[in-house]
């Protein structure tokens, strides 16, 4: 399948017009006004002149190249002007260091301009393929409420081999939430398979077992497709959930992923699988023999979906993310406001630095004041 993406060509960027600029933009201006008013008022001997050409190559930094050469010409108007003043300060070869400096932090304003454009294409390209690859979820499907949460280990990050999905099908609302090991495009690439076969086997296989079995063969055909040298055993770990129409329970399939939460009446439950599934990309070594749990799911029920990263996020003494006894001291919160506050206090315990991809969701089946019934 082709995709094909169009966009509008990325702005510049340019100072802020609220009427105020930030310090740092003005910078090279304050020290090119510094360095002016030490050079008048000290003595020739000490030449602070000399440290005019600094103002342009700082501005090369955070300026378009126009301001740049201005700001260099000004700076040779101003060693001019010194000039009149201080006779004998070597006013021409300063006047040629600005003047070679000016040019030269002009070229690399452009540089960094055509660089930061290219950039920005790429974050557009990379943000465009995460809506393909992760989009968003619908708040609600069949009465049953959904929330998401994604966070990248690295701030430039838009897209890595964790993955969800939910949908609405003939047999129920299906979810999917999975994590490929290990990272960049081969990862996204694994991750994608996965979800694009999910798709559709979610609508079609009336068993949980039979979408797991399209995913299996689905990864092993892409794995196949695109190996990769780094890591020639690729596999990923899967978790499938099935709320039926009826309501009342909530049927898992897990295949080597951590075993979700479930708050009932303020109490936690982690819901480990009676039997082991074996990860995707390995049945051909350990066979097909995979388990279908059915627990209970009334109504204020609330189940949390997640990947390894939230619970191997480690803070400075090397501690663990205490997920369930976290989970159990928010009370009735709602899914949309559980993912904010888990968001919040992973960031608070790892001290604002990820190391790993995380992605989570959380289902909940409203209570009897909400209505009457769930789904």
């Amino acid at each position: 399948m082709l995709f094909v993406i169009t966009q509008r060509r990325p702005q510049r960027r340019r100072p802020p017009r609220s009427g105020r600029w930030e310090a740092p933009l003005l910078s090279p201006v304050i020290l090119t006004f510094l360095i002016a008013g030490l050079a008048f008022s000290t003595p020739r001997e000490i030449a602070i002149s000399r440290l005019l050409p600094v103002a342009p190559a700082l501005a090369a930094a955070m300026w378009s190249t126009l301001p740049t050469i201005l700001l260099g010409a000004f700076c040779l108007l101003v060693m001019i002007g010194l000039s009149f003043v201080y006779t004998d300060l070597g006013t021409p070869y300063t006047a040629a260091a600005i003047v070679a400096v000016t040019l030269a932090a002009a070229y690399a304003s452009r540089v960094r301009l055509q660089r930061e454009e290219t950039l920005l294409r790429v974050r557009l390209v990379a943000d465009a393929a995460q809506k393909v690859l992760l989009r968003p979820l619908p708040r609600r499907i069949e009465h049953v409420e959904i929330e998401s949460l994604y966070l990248a280990a690295q701030e430039e990050a838009r897209i890595g081999g964790d993955f969800y999905e939910a949908a609405g099908t003939p047999y129920g609302v299906r979810l999917l939430i999975g994590d490929v090991r290990g990272k960049g495009l081969s990862a996204v690439g694994a991750a994608s398979a996965v979800i694009s076969c999910f798709r559709e086997a979610a609508y079609d296989e009336p068993d949980l077992r039979g979408i797991i079995h399209r995913l299996e063969i689905s990864s092993t055909r892409h794995s196949a497709g695109f190996p990769s040298q780094e890591l020639p055993e690729r596999f990923a770990t899967a978790l499938i959930a099935e709320i039926p129409h009826g309501g009342g329970e909530v049927k898992l399939l897990n295949c080597g992923h951590p075993p979700p939460l479930l708050m009932h009446h303020g109490q936690i439950r982690v819901l480990e699988p009676t039997t082991p599934s074996p990860p995707l990309h390995f049945s051909a070594l350990i066979g097909e023999h995979y388990s279908v749990d059915t627990v209970s799911f009334a109504p204020g029920d609330q189940l949390l979906l997640y990947t390894d990263g939230v619970t191997e996020t480690r803070d400075r003494t090397g501690a663990f993310f205490p997920l369930s006894d976290w989970m159990g001291r928010q009370g009735s919160a709602q899914p949309r406001e559980l993912l904010d506050r888990l968001h919040r206090d992973l960031l608070h315990h790892s001290g604002g630095r990820l190391d790993d991809d995380i992605a989570a969701l959380s289902v909940r089946c409203p209570g009897n004041r909400d209505q009457e019934h769930c789904p």
